[in-house]
């Protein structure tokens, strides 16, 4: 044989060992529960080299695998030591122990001022403030506590995100002042008989939030008000939700039918971000024996300009922890508002005017296109990946991932995203295969939306960056899941 036939016969036996492994991807697409579903596949070496790509410039919804660009441009722009900072300006004076004058509250878009980052204590934050108030010689406020967010605009939610999601955690509203993810939390217990209305309990316990009691006489109040309508079934029956939030209101209406014996916990939306930190602390003020009691002199209905709280006296601070930390809640746990927050601040820290959502994912796309990617199949309405409209491509994606090796907080970056079979939203998933603990990926869901990005190392030991996204299909995505794992597993075994 001559030596251009062995060099044929090797290319042959090559190109059909690698066409042979793309028709084991597309077979296995093809033979999943959703072969009508639109598929798309970019791998990356370790070194960005394309290894394989299934409609990988196409159009996809991205859902949450959206975070990743928001993520990496704020941990780039803003640098993984940076801190959220929360003050109390005095606009009054000390006397006897009695500040006679106003608190203002500056916030400046912090995200963790609630129990998730501080073992489960909601009220840490809260101390801190309060605690240095003591300090300070306060021990009664004659005037208000005042909330000022106007380090943000005042749009609460990006554009294109759903009604319907406005009643639940993933979509609540962004203030630069906020607390508890601007969320109630809710808890029901189906204790009673047949018929009867289970067992409330909520988080704030007390005011501003409250359980209406008997038919609701008040709409208007300015308080949370939770409607208890739901009713025990008997304990053969299905679990159905049902929660609603009044638009433009805080009243939180629950009709849930619940199965004797079932419990539930849900985190519910509120509106009027300000008002539930402010009377919430107020509220915590008093509990500590700090009482507020207003007074007509020095009662104010406007918040203070932002710019002008210079000329008042600091009386309290927090520090949020590093931002390496929310980035790395956010991405493990998808959290929607944390994303959000941190894009307005984006636009406020660059722009030195109030932060606002474009102006954040202008500076998301000024970084992207830092990194060479193609901008122009690059749509966002938003930064978490929730609102209807956003659009990219997985090879834009996985590109990202690659570039971002070379990043000074790469380290950051990637102990941010979740581990297989450990933690954050795969933390259930791929326990019992080669990937448990190997695979580093961000999940993505919206309805017909799933999508899964990030890295691995292989068989042989070679590093892979991916980017997988399945669009417009119906049904379970447990089924969708299982075909990504497959997936998944092939290019371990194969690289």
């Amino acid at each position: 044989m001559n030596l251009k036939l062995c060099i044929a016969c090797l290319l042959t036996i090559f190109a059909t060992g690698i066409n042979g492994y793309a028709q084991d991807i597309s077979k296995i697409i093809d033979t999943s529960n959703h072969p009508e579903a639109f598929w798309s596949l970019t791998v990356l070496d370790e070194d960005g080299n394309t290894l394989e790509a299934i409609n990988d410039n196409k159009l996809i919804i991205p859902a949450s695998n959206q975070k990743l660009y928001t993520l990496a441009a704020v941990i780039d722009r803003l640098g993984p030591d940076y801190k959220y900072t929360t003050k109390i300006y005095g606009d009054g004076r000390l006397e006897n122990g009695t500040w006679k004058g106003n608190l203002i509250i500056a916030g400046s878009g912090d995200p963790s001022i609630s129990g998730f980052l501080y073992d489960e204590d909601r009220y840490y934050v809260f101390n801190e403030l309060y605690n240095q108030l003591k300090d300070f010689g306060i021990e009664r406020i004659e005037g208000e506590v005042l909330a000022n967010e106007t380090y943000f605009d005042d749009q609460v939610y990006p554009k294109g995100w759903d009604w319907y999601d406005l009643t639940f955690y993933y979509g609540v509203e962004v203030s630069a002042l906020s607390f508890n993810n601007n969320a109630v939390d809710i808890e029901v217990f189906a204790e009673g008989k047949v018929g009867d209305k289970p067992r409330v309990t909520h988080f704030p316990s007390t005011y501003p939030v409250q359980l209406a009691k008997g038919p609701l006489d008040r709409l208007e109040s300015p308080g949370i008000t939770i409607v208890n309508n739901q009713t025990i079934a008997e304990r053969n029956t299905k679990y159905d939700e049902d929660y609603k939030r009044k638009p433009g209101t805080n009243v939180l209406k629950l009709g849930s039918m619940l199965p004797q014996g079932y419990y539930e916990d849900e985190a519910l939306a509120i509106t009027n971000a300000g008002f539930f930190f402010v009377e919430s602390f107020e509220q915590y003020l008093n509990e500590q024996g700090v009482k507020v009691n207003p007074s007509e002199e020095h009662r104010i209905k406007d918040y203070t300009p932002f710019i002008e709280l210079g000329d008042f006296e600091v009386l309290a601070t927090h520090y949020s922890k590093p931002l390496a930390e929310l980035v790395k809640w956010a991405n493990k746990e998808s959290d929607n508002f944390y994303v959000e927050m941190m894009l307005k601040t984006l636009a406020a820290e660059f722009q030195e005017i109030p932060g606002t959502f474009d102006n954040g994912i202008q500076e998301v796309r000024n970084f992207l296109a830092e990194q060479e990617l193609d901008t122009t199949l690059v749509l966002m309405n938003d930064g978490s990946g929730l609102a209807m409209g956003n659009y990219t491509t997985t090879s834009n994606i996985s590109r990202l991932l690659s570039q971002m090796k070379g990043h000074a907080s790469f380290t950051e970056f990637y102990n941010s995203f979740p581990i297989a079979g450990i933690d954050g939203t795969i933390a259930h998933r791929f326990k019992g295969t080669e990937l448990y603990t190997n695979l580093r990926a961000k999940t993505g869901y919206v309805g017909g939306v799933r999508t899964l990005s990030g890295y691995f190392t292989t068989k042989t030991g070679n590093e892979i960056i991916f980017s997988l996204a399945t669009n417009h299909f119906v049904g379970k995505v447990r089924y969708v899941d299982a075909t990504h794992q497959q997936i998944i597993e092939a290019l371990y075994e194969k690289y």
